[in-house]
């Protein structure tokens, strides 16, 4: 469903709406939007991808001259369901973060998973600028992806999609915002994988990039980031389940590898002094267990931190795609920007015309400060305007999630300043 972009501009919100707002700051109940590409999308493989589907939510309202947009871009396991709430709750919440539950309780199944963020006052605040979120490409939550339908052979895609990387994401994004009349971002923002695509933003196109903000983010994946991933995407593949990536409609999903890449994953969001906090060496609650005592059990979990993560793991499966990860896992990977640019990240950030924030965390050792710093460093060299914080929190990579209230008036400043 392809919405017209002049319908855009009509009233104070558009296509792919938040309602009237619930409460104060919330951008109210919102239903994702789909667009359908008009042309193939060119890959850096070498391949072209058509038709191509775009999920989407938008939050405010579109200024007259369309210079008020901000482009809001996932991490792994995101989606288009950025803010509000979700006008058909998913069984299994969206909001990632360390121990999520706690904080959201059963309304936040309904939440975008980054509504701390997002609505009228907060740090991308819809009283002033239009906001978009899509599903990235490859995803599994409405954007064409691994298990979306290959037209040339009418079943899903699975390990025939194309391999992508970060800037397909970003050239994909492109033509989706051409397709909404959209020539120029106010600001493109995103944590993780997120900031990554915008970084790619700022230097695929330059000339339509006002200001960019990266948490927790990084130029490249550090070599044991890389191989976190990869013992990730190995769980999945050896499991017989997987069938080669061609287990739709089988029957058999590989929910345990699916499930091990979760629990490896979310142990590398976290730090040592979260986990020690939250769980300690607690024992799991159990009818069975007297005192302290333990169970002499190998199959079942012993202590709480297991069974968080076992828990972690079923949620998971129940709303990703594992194929999806395998394709995200693998181009978050390859996201090289000196790589890109003939080893210099100088070359790579050379043409950058946005500002740019930095937001990292002091306890995130997979998207370390160390990686902003080294970004920060190489902007001010070439003489680019570019600001770092380095916030003081316990919860590793997670905090980019977790700790909204902190980066909220850093985001809010930032974007109060006029772009040169």
């Amino acid at each position: 469903m392809t919405e017209p972009a002049s319908t855009l501009a009509a009233g104070p919100v558009a296509a792919g709406h938040a309602g009237s707002a619930g409460q104060a700051g919330s951008v109210g109940t919102v239903e994702t939007q789909y667009l359908d590409l008009p042309e193939p999308v060119r890959l850096d493989c070498g391949r072209e991808l058509h038709p191509v589907r775009v999920a989407y939510e938008t939050y405010g309202a579109l200024s007259p001259r369309r210079d008020n947009v901000i482009l809001v871009c996932h991490a792994l396991s995101g989606d288009a369901h950025a803010a509000g709430f979700a006008k058909t709750p998913p069984p299994e919440s969206t909001r990632d973060g360390f121990a999520a539950e706690d904080r959201d309780g059963v309304a936040g199944k309904g939440l975008g998973w980054w509504d701390g963020m997002i609505g009228p006052g907060k740090a991308f605040d819809t009283d002033r600028f239009f906001v978009v979120s899509t599903n990235l490409l490859g995803g599994c939550r409405g954007t064409t992806g691994p298990s979306s339908v290959d037209p040339a052979t009418g079943q899903p895609y699975g390990p025939d999609f194309p391999v992508i990387t970060v800037a397909d994401m970003v050239r994909t994004e492109r033509a989706f915002l051409a397709e909404l009349g959209i020539e120029r971002l106010a600001a493109v923002a995103g944590g993780s994988l997120g900031g990554m695509q915008a970084f790619e933003w700022a230097v695929l196109f330059p000339d339509q990039v006002d200001a960019v903000v990266a948490i927790a983010s990084t130029h490249a994946l550090h070599p044991q980031g890389v191989a976190w991933n990869s013992i990730a995407r190995d769980a999945i593949m050896r499991d017989p389940a997987w069938q080669g990536g061609r287990y739709y409609g089988t029957g058999r999903t590989p929910d345990a590898g699916m499930g091990v890449a979760r629990m490896v994953g979310h142990v590398t969001y976290l730090s040592g002094q979260a986990l020690t906090d939250k769980f300690g060496r607690r024992l799991q609650a159990v009818p069975q267990r007297t005192g302290d005592d333990i169970r002499y059990t190998i199959t079942e979990p012993e202590f709480q931190v297991e069974s968080y993560l076992r828990h972690q793991a079923d949620s998971f499966v129940k709303r990703f795609d594992a194929n999806t990860y395998l394709y995200l896992s693998r181009a978050l990977t390859y996201f090289d920007l000196a790589r890109e640019h003939g080893g210099s990240l100088a070359r790579a950030l050379a043409g950058v015309s946005a500002r740019t924030l930095l937001i990292a965390f002091s306890s995130d050792w997979l998207y370390p400060p160390s990686a902003s710093e080294e970004i920060a460093g190489a902007l001010r060299a070439l003489g680019k305007a570019v600001e770092f914080q380095v916030i003081e929190a316990p919860y590793g990579h997670d905090c980019f999630l977790l700790e909204e209230a902190r980066q909220t008036p850093m985001i809010r400043q930032f974007l109060s300043k006029p772009s040169s």
